[in-house]
């Protein structure tokens, strides 16, 4: 039986996310485990207008760990004093970590995605689509090379980052998907995300009938028109949901030191997952 979490004091540990959407999944997920664990730490999201401001905060005040999301994966980089190769070899930072001052990058989104391929049994002699160049897309497009995947296209309206992303790896580059197909296909842009870009198919049904198997890194909500088009299609499907929580838990660790046992992590993924479909519900 873990202790009793501690009342919030002079003691306590703050770790928060920093997003231009924040997500209640991290605070609820994060939260959860620290009570189950009787660890004093507190998680709050935040969104900001001054990147530089926000990471100076961390570092004076002392706040243990942060989350980073979209659009400030790479924009974060030259505010820190180090880079975890993870984050240093995709030029993309999601998480930090403050030792005394001094903010260290990594990309636990990598991690996840790598071990969600590996999970998935995906053949790495499959082509591939992937839509997106930014923070996340670079994640992806890292954990597909490093997993044999040697085929394959990034699609992105930004020809500069989009071929940039793409020569990195080998990959071609593509501004938009019509015409295209692949049997394996990933969305890693805002599409589908809640928000104004909440209805957007990242792929047209003749990619999806096209693909054996569908990737939609966004989280919020798991049920995307993506991943709602791919299963009513009969294809296997990799939602953002898992991302995040595996990305969740590498960044817990990070934070506290303690890896959570499975059963933890599955009752902490479901209250959050529950408590943002009751908001979901609340709003519509």
């Amino acid at each position: 039986m873990h202790p009793q979490k501690p009342l919030i004091g002079p003691k306590t540990r703050l770790c928060m996310s920093l997003s231009a959407r924040p997500s209640p999944f991290g605070t609820r997920f994060h939260n959860r485990m620290y009570e189950a664990l009787g660890l004093d730490f507190v998680y709050k999201a935040f969104s900001t207008a001054d990147l530089s401001a926000a990471i100076g905060g961390i570092r004076a005040l002392g706040i243990r760990g942060c989350a980073i999301s979209m659009p400030f994966k790479e924009a974060v980089i030259p505010l820190l004093d180090g880079l975890e190769p993870s984050a240093a070899a995709i030029d993309s930072v999601n998480t930090i970590v403050n030792d005394e001052g001094r903010l260290t990058g990594y990309n636990t989104d990598y991690i996840a995605i790598h071990d969600l391929l590996a999970k998935a049994g995906i053949d790495p002699a499959l082509p591939f689509l992937l839509r997106g160049s930014g923070g996340m897309a670079k994640a992806v497009a890292a954990a597909l090379r490093n997993s044999g995947h040697q085929k394959g296209t990034i699609i992105a309206r930004n020809e500069k980052t989009g071929r940039a992303l793409a020569s990195l790896y080998g990959y071609d580059w593509a501004a938009e998907p019509e015409g295209l197909k692949a049997p394996l296909i990933i969305n890693a842009t805002p599409m589908g995300m809640q928000g104004p870009e909440a209805e957007m198919l990242a792929f047209d049904e003749a990619i999806i009938k096209a693909a054996e198997h569908v990737f939609d890194v966004v989280a919020m909500p798991a049920e995307t028109p993506l991943i709602k088009a791919a299963e009513r299609l009969g294809k296997n499907c990799i939602s953002g949901a898992e991302v995040i929580v595996l990305q969740a838990v590498e960044q817990f660790a990070l934070y506290t030191g303690i890896r959570p046992d499975r059963k933890l992590v599955e009752a902490a993924s479901e209250f959050a997952r529950d408590a943002a479909r009751k908001e979901q519900q609340s709003a519509s």
